[in-house]
């Protein structure tokens, strides 16, 4: 058995494919974002702008976040110390699954160090504690909402994406007297669209199905408090858990899910990826607390944020650039091609100081490969107008069409 001659295989299907991925290496200017330094085949750091960061408000350089960082840092020191069963639960982890609770209208939350690992962790000892639970899923759910339904064991069953017809289907077809569970999500990362969460209620009640919902990237952007989808379409009281981030519109790192203190209690209780791994350091926790309070009551952030979008989304419009229609801050470009997206990616950094990640599969279907760009109240109308042109240029260079 060769085993590097599998391993050598293996990558060279994803180079062959022209979606092997290359982790671009830069710094971000703290307080100037989204101006960056890229260390990535230059003599020294070259000056960048970054256009793909899921820090979608730029809490990550907030002085109130940095500020509450550095307290901690000095106050408890570095780490948390071990799980939170073993000298890793502080204050600090205490205060802010309140503060969770309150933004989604709960009664707890629970902390996790990562959205990936809440929903994992979750999804599967969910369907494990209930017997014969059957989970149906939208069929552009997230990779970690899939991973934690296929850990369970649970059946499962897929409906068209946003499809409610065709979730009515299924869960008809279903033994009523099944637990059943409704996983969705509010946005949809690499679309930018939006489920009906109220529609998908409607036949949860119905069907007597508990719901869970990813708000990963609608926590802190949307709702007058930052709760997201379910906070802005007053939703937030149908649903059973509601999932979220700490590392994309809060600025920092974790993950977290928010319920009534009995599904709360069973996760805390059951869930290994939560029983059995360090606590999130008291310091990003620190962070993290600041943010939410910030974001709870500004609206500044959440409003500039969508400012840019739409202004990006109407200038690449206007340019003619197949920009996909999405009601959300997210703007993605559609080129169809994993090696073409790639070399529009390089040409942006090499050239124009412009850094986008091209996104090809699996995150997205064959044929679909997109640039996603993610605007946020920092990124000036400048500095889109440049963008603009930059692609504009390329689209021409690689004869690529461009909208009548």
């Amino acid at each position: 058995m060769n085993y590097d001659q599998i391993f050598d295989a293996a990558i060279d299907r994803l180079h062959s494919e022209g979606r092997y991925r290359v982790f671009i290496d830069i710094l971000r200017n703290k307080g100037a974002y989204p101006n960056a330094r890229c260390f990535a085949g230059h003599n020294g750091p070259k000056p960048i702008t970054v256009w793909c960061s899921n820090d979608y408000l730029a809490m990550g350089q907030h002085p109130k976040v940095i500020a509450a960082m550095e307290e901690a840092l000095h106050n408890v020191g570095a780490g948390s110390g071990g799980t939170r069963n073993i000298g890793g639960n502080t204050h600090y982890h205490v205060e802010l699954e309140r503060e969770l609770a309150d933004l989604h209208g709960k009664d707890g939350a629970l902390l996790f160090t990562s959205g990936y690992v809440s929903n994992d962790a979750t999804l599967s000892t969910l369907a494990r504690i209930l017997p014969g639970c059957v989970i149906f899923s939208d069929e552009l759910n997230h990779a970690s909402m899939i991973a934690g339904i296929r850990n369970s064991g649970a059946e499962k069953k897929v409906f068209r994406h946003n499809d409610v017809a065709h979730l009515e289907e299924l869960l008809a077809e279903t033994d009523p007297a099944l637990p059943k569970l409704i996983a969705f999500e509010s946005v949809y990362s690499m679309d930018g669209d939006v489920a009906p969460i109220h529609a998908i209620c409607d036949l949860a009640e119905k069907y007597n199905a508990l719901t869970y919902i990813d708000e990963v990237h609608a926590v802190g952007m949307y709702g007058p408090r930052g709760g997201g989808i379910t906070d802005r379409d007053e939703a937030a009281h149908r649903i059973d858990i509601i999932e979220g981030t700490l590392g994309k519109a809060f600025g920092v790192m974790g993950g977290y899910i928010a319920a009534d203190t009995r599904i709360i209690d069973v996760i805390r209780s059951y869930a290994p990826g939560f029983i059995f791994t360090t606590s999130l350091s008291p310091v990003l926790v620190a962070g993290v607390l600041a943010s939410v309070r910030h974001l709870k009551e500004s609206s500044v952030e959440r409003d500039g944020q969508q400012a840019a979008a739409a202004t990006l989304k109407r200038l690449f419009t206007e340019a003619g650039l197949p920009v996909m229609a999405t009601t959300t801050h997210i703007v993605p470009l559609m080129v169809g091609d994993p090696v073409k997206a790639k070399r529009i990616s390089d040409i942006l950094l090499a050239e124009y100081g412009v850094y986008v990640q091209p996104i090809n599969f699996p995150t997205v279907p064959r044929g679909t490969e997109r640039l996603r760009f993610t605007p946020g109240p920092s990124h000036t109308e400048a500095m889109m107008v440049e963008l603009t042109r930059a692609l504009v240029e390329i689209w021409d260079r690689m004869e690529l069409k461009l909208a009548a």
